[in-house]
């Protein structure tokens, strides 16, 4: 059995204002993110990762380096397009209340009813889409693994994780808002049996290390 940890970012100034950021837009994490990531790496610690993936956007690099450096584990590190957060076109750099007004349809189907999604008007990237570049990035890590045995990391971005982790467990587009968001600095545990999914949910939205209460802003 292959284990997969899936981490989202620390959470930054953007998440905090309520801007979406998406695959092209970032912000700096604030200060408490990086007491947060110290404290998942602590509840981390006990895990030998064989290999970590990374998406190549600032707030997930920063949160990976802080993360690793604290496991203090010599490990392959790759960075792939494939972990980078939704395209969200013309969303990104906007604070929610301003793409409600601007763009209520999309917005409301992004966020409760995503087989209802359609980005074209935002310029963006659709569930299908996000699926296909992110699934093949996990498939072949687990498909690497010889032993069957390994732990691997995953550090990403919320809204593309809730589709790529519903994806592996075989959640059809429609109900993939169906257990809520992912909070900053939280992890999510799947198991896999073998290289194609379904995988198996061990823990979701896993923030029981982090001594601060989240807020709404955490999560998305």
């Amino acid at each position: 059995m292959t284990k997969l940890y899936f981490v989202r970012h620390g959470k930054t100034e953007w998440n905090l204002q309520g801007r979406y950021q998406g695959a092209n837009g970032d912000s700096s994490l604030l200060p408490e993110s990086y007491e947060q990531i110290h404290q998942l790496a602590a509840y981390l610690h006990p895990v030998h990762f064989a290999h970590c993936y990374v998406s190549p956007l600032p707030r997930a690099q920063t949160t990976a380096k802080v993360l690793l450096a604290d496991l203090g584990q010599s490990m392959p590190v790759t960075t792939t397009v494939g972990m980078r957060e939704f395209n969200l076109g013309k969303m990104e750099g906007m604070r929610f209340a301003e793409v409600a007004k601007r763009y209520p349809r999309e917005l409301h189907a992004f966020r409760s009813a995503p087989a209802d999604y359609d980005p074209t008007a935002i310029a963006g990237e659709s569930f299908p889409e996000l699926i296909a570049r992110m699934q093949p990035v996990v498939t072949q890590a687990v498909a690497a693994d010889r032993t069957g045995q390994a732990n691997l990391l995953f550090v990403s971005h919320g809204a593309a994780l809730v589709a790529l982790i519903q994806s592996l467990l075989g959640t059809p587009i429609a109900d993939m808002r169906k257990d809520g968001g992912l909070t900053n600095s939280s992890v999510t545990i799947l198991a896999a049996d073998s290289p194609q999914p379904p995988y198996r949910l061990i823990k979701w939205n896993d923030t029981e290390f982090l001594t601060k209460r989240p807020d709404p802003t955490d999560t998305i």
